[in-house]
């Protein structure tokens, strides 16, 4: 059976999901969520997702929710199927739970905060708590400063060959020109490996929405 995807088409968490399935190659049907009418709280979705968020899978009736939970998911039961995405040798599979820790704790833990700040308040009607924002700012400058030490020696942040923990910073990263944060193009080599990522075709088809492939 094609796998479902439950999720919102401009969710970033379920962008995160449909970037992996398109650089995997997995069809999928998707089915948006609408979340302004509460939909994600209804008893049926808190049925298959009990935190009420998006997104989650159903996969032949084997149903994940968490985003980086259901991209493992997808990269270990295809392996041998687009692009390769988890490293097999015991030490560069070390440097990828190394980047995808960096990902959650040093980058996404900040960029967050930022685009709800910047760009999910001011869709809810709420007002931007800028020093919030300029705090958050600070905080993840320091951080890309390191990013861009790392991305001096290597291409990806895990080593040379792309990983998950790569694809994990698109949703975000793509929101930060909305806070007028300029940080990712200021440093040169982050400037050059967040470049490549964006502009691979898997992001390209899911940045602005997603779409069942199926």
């Amino acid at each position: 059976m094609v796998l479902n995807l439950y999720g919102n088409p401009l969710s970033t968490c379920t962008r995160r999901v449909a970037v992996v399935l398109h650089e995997k190659q997995v069809p999928f049907v998707f089915h948006p969520i609408d979340m302004a009418n509460k939909e994600h709280k209804s008893p049926e979705f808190l049925a298959k997702q009990p935190f009420g968020q998006v997104p989650y899978i159903d996969d032949d009736g084997f149903i994940l929710y968490e985003s980086r939970a259901i991209c493992h998911y997808i990269e270990t039961k295809y392996p041998d199927q687009g692009t390769s995405l988890i490293p097999k040798d015991l030490k560069a599979n070390a440097l990828y739970q190394q980047a995808a820790s960096t990902e959650a704790f040093a980058f996404n833990d900040f960029a967050e905060k930022i685009a709800v700040e910047t760009v999910f308040k001011p869709m809810w009607g709420q007002a931007t708590d800028q020093a919030t924002v300029d705090r958050l700012l600070t905080s993840l400058s320091a951080k890309l400063d390191v990013y861009d030490k790392i991305l001096s020696k290597q291409k990806y942040l895990a080593g040379d060959e792309i990983t998950l923990a790569d694809l994990y910073h698109l949703p975000y990263a793509d929101l930060l020109p909305r806070a007028s944060a300029n940080i990712i193009q200021e440093r040169p080599n982050v400037a050059r490996w967040y470049k490549d990522v964006w502009s691979r075709p898997s992001w390209q088809a899911v940045k602005d929405s997603v779409k069942s492939t199926a």
